[in-house]
């Protein structure tokens, strides 16, 4: 939903909430348990705009992290047991 963007995407949690309650004005009638859950939570949702925006990228955006997470079991799955960590970490550096 686009329109939720506006909400993790906001510069600060002040400007966040006001984006919450742009979407809850807009989507609240068809999507009330949706809405009320963020509405619960907002406390532990709202806890990463304690970063820099830099950081909070990353946690928003999971694409780059399975991908990884792909490669990682594509190399490893053909592999029997490793002797060791560092053999394994040898693995997904080389690979």
């Amino acid at each position: 939903m686009a329109d939720l963007k506006p909400v993790y995407r906001a510069d600060t949690k002040a400007a966040a909430e006001l984006a919450l309650d742009e979407l809850e004005t807009k989507w609240g009638e068809k999507y009330p348990i949706v809405l009320e859950s963020w509405r619960s939570k907002w406390e532990l949702l709202s806890a990463y705009f304690r970063y820099p925006k830099a950081i909070r990228k990353p946690i928003y955006t999971t694409n780059a992290v399975e991908a990884v997470h792909r490669q990682f079991r594509k190399l490893t799955k053909t592999k029997g047991a490793f002797p060791n960590e560092n053999s394994l970490l040898k693995l997904l550096y080389i690979g």
